[in-house]
C-alpha cells in the first residue's frame, strides 16, 4: 500500500511540474466521474502507459486525442462474479463496460495452472478464488483410489453428496492453502451445490479463512433468510471476511430481511458484503443439487418457469427429466421486479453479473448487466443516481478486495496514479440489448473501453488482437 501511495504522489508531482510533455492518450472534454472522491466535472485525462497521469481542466497534449464530449468517463467496471472467463465472454463484458472479471463464487480448479494459461492472452483483467468443492472432491477421489473404488471418477457429481472424513478435511485445507499461494483471491464456497458438506465442514473452512486472513465468497444453501443467517453466524463466530453472492436469487421474497441482516451486521463491525444482478431470472446447471427433490416448493416455481438455454424452450415434466439426465444450463424465472429494485436501491449492495459461459441463448446478464443498471435503473426508473450506480460497479468492489489483493487499490478509481482501466459511455443512450428471447447482444452506448491504457473497445467496435488483461492475484501469491 505504501508503494502505491508513493507512486501516486510521484505521479502527481511529475504532472504538477510539467515533466510529461505529451501523453500516449488524452481523453478530451469528458464528464469525468470518480465515485471515491466525488469528482463530477468536465476534464481532460492524460494517460501514459498503463496509468492515469493527469486529470486537468486545461488542455493536454497527446499522441492520440479522443474527443469524449458529452460522454461519461468512468473507472472501468469490476465484476466480482463471472463464470464465463474466456475471451468469447470477455468481449461481451467489455462492451458492457467491464474491465476486470473475477470468478469468486465458485472459484477456479488448479488455479496456478489456470493463471499460467491466461498470461498475455486475455482482453480484460482476470482473477478467481480457490474452489472449495473441487478441493474436497480431489481428496475424496484420492481416498476412493486408495481403496480401489473405481466407481468414483475424478470430478464425479457424486462427491457433492458425500461428507469428508477428518483426514480428507485436513487435506482439503492444505490444498486450499496451496491455491492461495498460487494467487487465489480467497475461497469460493458455493455450498448450495454440494449438500454432502456438513455444517462442521463448512465451519472449518470459515475458520481456515479467518486464520489465513482471506475471504469467503459463498452461494449459501437453499433456505433464503435462514441460509443467509447461517453464513453470517459462521463469519461472526470465526472472524472470517464474508461476501454473499447474488443476494436477490438467494433471498427471493425475503430480500428486505436479508438486506437488514447484512446492514445491521456491518453496523456491528462484521466484515460482510453482498451483491446482486438486475434481472428477475437466474441461471444454473439443471443437473445440479439445486433441482433435487422439492425444488418447486423451495424456489416457488414450476416446470414452465425453467427455460432450456440450448433451445430457448420452456420445460415440461417430461423435458425436465430428459434434460436433467443429459445435463445443461437453464434459466430460472423466479423473481419479481420489486425485489430486484429494492436490492439495487440499497446502499450496501454491489453489482455482479453472475455471467454464464457463452451460449447464443445464454442468460442476458452475461452481456448486459452493467448497461441495464445504468439504462433502466438510473436513466429510466431513477432508482439510483448515476454516481451511486457507478459506486456499486467500481469503488465498492475495489475497496472490498484491496485487503486481499493490493493491486485493487489502483482499480475502480479515476484518479492520478490509478490504472488506466476506463469505461466511456453515453448516459443518454446506454442500455442492455441482450434478452431472454433472442440471446446475447452487445450493449449499446459504451463508446470506448480501455484496459491498462489499451483500447479494447473504440467507437463502439471491438479492437482485435489486443490482450492487455492482467492477472489479479491474492496477497498470498508466492
Amino acid at each position: 500500500m505504501k508503494k502505491i501511495l508513493l507512486l501516486i504522489l510521484v505521479s502527481t508531482c511529475l504532472t504538477a511540474v510539467g515533466q510529461v510533455a505529451e501523453y500516449d492518450i488524452v481523453l478530451k472534454n469528458g464528464r469525468v466521474m470518480d465515485p471515491e472522491t466525488g469528482l463530477d466535472a468536465v476534464r481532460n485525462v492524460g494517460i501514459l502507459g498503463n496509468r492515469i497521469m493527469e486529470i486537468s481542466a486545461s488542455p493536454l497534449s497527446g499522441k492520440e486525442v479522443i474527443d469524449v464530449s458529452n460522454l461519461v468517463v468512468s473507472p472501468g467496471f469490476i465484476d466480482p462474479h463471472v463464470h464465463g472467463m474466456t475471451n468469447k465472454e470477455h468481449e461481451y463484458q467489455a462492451h458492457d463496460g467491464v474491465t476486470t472479471a473475477l470468478e469468486l463464487e465458485g472459484g477456479i480448479e488448479d488455479i496456478g495452472t489456470w493463471f499460467a494459461s491466461q498470461r498475455n492472452k486475455t482482453i480484460i483483467n482476470y482473477g478467481a478464488s480457490a474452489c472449495h468443492p473441487w478441493a474436497r472432491a480431489e481428496l475424496m477421489y484420492e481416498t476412493a483410489q486408495s481403496k480401489g473404488n473405481k466407481d468414483l471418477e475424478r470430478g464425479s457429481n457424486k462427491f457433492n453428496y458425500l461428507p469428508v472424513s477428518p483426514k480428507e478435511m485436513q487435506g482439503t485445507l492444505d490444498l486450499l492453502d496451496k491455491e492461495l499461494k498460487s494467487g487465489a483471491l480467497g475461497i469460493g464456497v458455493p455450498i448450495g451445490y454440494y449438500p454432502g458438506a456438513t455444517r462442521e465442514e463448512v465451519y472449518n473452512v470459515y475458520e481456515f479463512a479467518a486464520a489465513r486472513k482471506t475471504m469467503i465468497f459463498t452461494h449459501v444453501r437453499e433456505g433464503k433468510a435462514l441460509a443467509i443467517q447461517q453464513a453470517i453466524a459462521d463469519a461472526a463466530t470465526t472472524g472470517a471476511a464474508l461476501h454473499i453472492v447474488h443476494l436477490n436469487s438467494m433471498s427471493l421474497d425475503e430480500i428486505g430481511l436479508t438486506l437488514r441482516m447484512i446492514a445491521n451486521g456491518q453496523k456491528q463491525g462484521l466484515d460482510i458484503t453482498t451483491e446482486l444482478y438486475p434481472y428477475t431470472a437466474g441461471s444454473t446447471s439443471l443437473e445440479s443439487a439445486i433441482f433435487d427433490d422439492g425444488w418447486q416448493q423451495r424456489l416457488g416455481i414450476t416446470y414452465n418457469d425453467l427455460q432450456w438455454v440450448e433451445t430457448g424452450e420452456r420445460l415440461t415434466a417430461e423435458t425436465f427429466a430428459s434434460y436433467r439426465k443429459k445435463g445443461g444450463i437453464v434459466i430460472l424465472h423466479t423473481m419479481r421486479p420489486e425485489w430486484i429494485e429494492s436490492g439495487i436501491k440499497s446502499p450496501i449492495t454491489m453489482i455482479g453479473s453472475d455471467g454464464m459461459p457463452y451460449s447464443r441463448l445464454a442468460h442476458p446478464r452475461t452481456a448486459g448487466t452493467y448497461a441495464r443498471v445504468l439504462g433502466v435503473y438510473v436513466r429510466e426508473r431513477k432508482t439510483l443516481s448515476l454516481m451511486d450506480a457507478l459506486r456499486k460497479m467500481t469503488i465498492m468492489p475495489a475497496q472490498r478486495l484491496e485487503t486481499i489483493s493490493p493491486i485493487m487499490s489502483r482499480k475502480g478509481r479515476l484518479q492520478v496514479g490509478a490504472d488506466a482501466d476506463i469505461t466511456i459511455f453515453d448516459p443518454n443512450t446506454i442500455i442492455d440489448k441482450a434478452n431472454f428471447e433472442d440471446g446475447l447482444k452487445f450493449s449499446e452506448g459504451i463508446q470506448h473501453v480501455l484496459v491498462n491504457g489499451v483500447f479494447v473497445v473504440k467507437s463502439g467496435k471491438t479492437i482485435g488482437n489486443v490482450f492487455p488483461g492482467q492477472p489479479i492475484y491474492g496477497k498470498h501469491k508466492q
